[in-house]
């Protein structure tokens, strides 16, 4: 009986079973299971009849048992190992994601996603994930430049395909349950052909001193990014001194405070590029703040376009690049894989830079 003042609790609505729809459909439970997995031993009216009931009673397989007989798990994982205050503020993974998402829906895939705090956190989930039979494969972002996941999941035999950067790993043994795998599929970009475009633009406006307030340290596309810096710097006979990079861990905060100790020089830059459009629009703030112009004073160039690149005043200059299309073309190589596809190495459209009025001739010192 319910307690006097207590609502009565509704029950939870009990999932359809394969003996439902062999009542509903009017065949054996066996039957039902051949239909449902694509085995011989039924017709095809009956198979059709099966999966109409199937459809309509909203029943769907059970990924532990699909995992316990060997089939597909039917999802895909992704880690994202970064500082948690970062994320709420970066569009990128965002757009990212939507991208993935696009292509794994269309074949009724799930995205497993999940946030943790280092990269042993994120190696100790793949073995679970692994152990567990949770995902069919991964997508890997973030790679490093001493990178131990690749080498890991090659010796777990688990499909993956690595966003951002080519990421070959080591020789290892495999797992014993786990077949010999190649090197790792990999979806990148040219960051530093990318690089080379922006200090195109401020070079061709005449500036000279130029720093890249750049993102965390140790990432694959972070160093890139500053050993591209310095090599076009020297073939355009810069002095090191003045074009240089600064890590920060791409939040607002470290954009500013980076933007701030940069025009405390006594030979401040005339021209930053910040890694992501936020710390970009933080440091347009900082040089407002003390009353410093953009573009007349400072350049300003954001690595990736964003609503808040073009709304800010003035509108921010942005490496504009299709991040969703990234995505889509990472999860399409990675179902290729799964569907016993070669593991390649992709190169993603090469962004182009989008001028605008943040950026503006180098001022007279």
């Amino acid at each position: 009986m319910t307690a006097p003042g207590e609502a009565a609790r509704p029950k939870p609505a009990r999932r359809p079973t394969i003996k439902d729809i062999a009542r509903r459909a009017g065949v054996s439970e066996s039957a039902v299971s051949f239909a449902l997995n694509d085995r011989p031993g039924v017709s095809q009216d009956t198979r059709a009849r099966v999966r109409r009931v199937a459809e309509e009673l909203g029943w769907q397989a059970n990924s532990a048992a699909r995992a316990l007989s060997g089939e597909r798990a039917g999802a895909l994982g992704l880690v994202l190992a970064r500082p948690a205050q970062t994320l709420g503020v970066e569009s990128f993974f965002l757009q990212l994601v939507s991208g993935i998402q696009e292509v794994l829906s269309a074949r009724k895939i799930a995205l497993l996603f999940q946030v943790v705090e280092d990269l042993g956190t994120e190696c100790a989930l793949y073995r679970r994930w692994w152990a567990e039979r949770r995902v069919d494969g991964v997508l890997v972002v973030d790679p490093r430049t001493e990178d131990p996941r690749p080498e890991l999941l090659t010796a777990l035999g688990l499909p993956a395909v690595v966003i951002g950067g080519p990421a070959a790993p080591a020789a290892v043994a495999p797992h014993p349950d786990a077949a010999a795998q190649p090197p790792l599929a990999t979806v990148w970009a040219d960051d530093a052909k990318a690089m080379a475009r922006i200090l195109d633009h401020l070079y061709g406006l005449g500036h000279r001193r130029i720093v890249h307030v750049a993102g965390l340290p140790g990432l694959a596309h972070t160093e890139r990014r500053i050993c591209s810096l310095r090599t076009e710097a020297a073939l355009r006979g810069l002095d090191a001194r003045h074009v240089r990079s600064v890590t920060t861990d791409y939040s607002d905060a470290e954009g500013a405070e980076a933007t701030r100790r940069l025009l405390d020089d006594a030979r401040p830059p005339t021209a930053i590029i910040y890694d992501n459009d936020v710390m970009a629009v933080a440091g347009t703030a900082v040089a407002a703040g003390r009353g410093i112009p953009v573009p007349a004073a400072l350049s300003i160039v954001a690595w990736d376009d964003s609503a808040l690149c073009r709304v800010t005043h003035p509108r921010l200059t942005a490496l504009v690049r299709d991040t969703p299309g990234f995505g889509r073309l990472a999860a399409q190589e990675l179902l290729a894989v799964l569907d016993g596809g070669p593991h390649r190495t992709v190169q993603g459209e090469l962004p182009h830079l989008e001028a605008r009025e943040s950026t503006g001739p180098c001022p007279h010192d």
